[in-house]
């Protein structure tokens, strides 16, 4: 019997509940925004947005942030230098400074 008083469900769910859900399956929320003058489209974005938790997104193949350089780790690491790369610039600088003594001691043709 209800004697004016607010009723409370057992089953009651709270935001932590709610929250672990989302994380859990994940929500996609999709819109297109159109803007257009005279018929004229001039701006059209595409909204896509998924909240998951990083083990959900990982599991659907989402792992973007793994591969991004400034929210890794290693971001913060200098480039290593590729050894054959290297010895390829040392062979291309030895071979343009023979090349650029010769052409010193060569007159141009054309010149006196």
């Amino acid at each position: 019997m209800n004697d004016g008083k607010m009723e409370h469900s057992l089953n009651a769910t709270n935001l932590a509940d709610i929250l672990e859900r989302v994380l859990d399956k994940g929500i996609v929320i999709a819109g297109d925004v159109t803007i257009s003058l005279v018929g004229v489209e001039l701006l059209n974005i595409k909204l896509r947005l998924l909240i998951a938790s990083v083990d959900k997104a990982m599991e659907m193949g989402i792992n973007w942030w793994a591969h991004d350089p400034f929210l890794t780790a290693g971001a913060q690491a200098p480039a290593v230098a590729d050894p054959a790369m290297l010895e390829r610039m040392d062979r291309l600088e030895a071979a343009l400074a023979t090349a650029l003594a010769s052409n010193q001691t060569t007159p141009m043709k054309g010149h006196k």
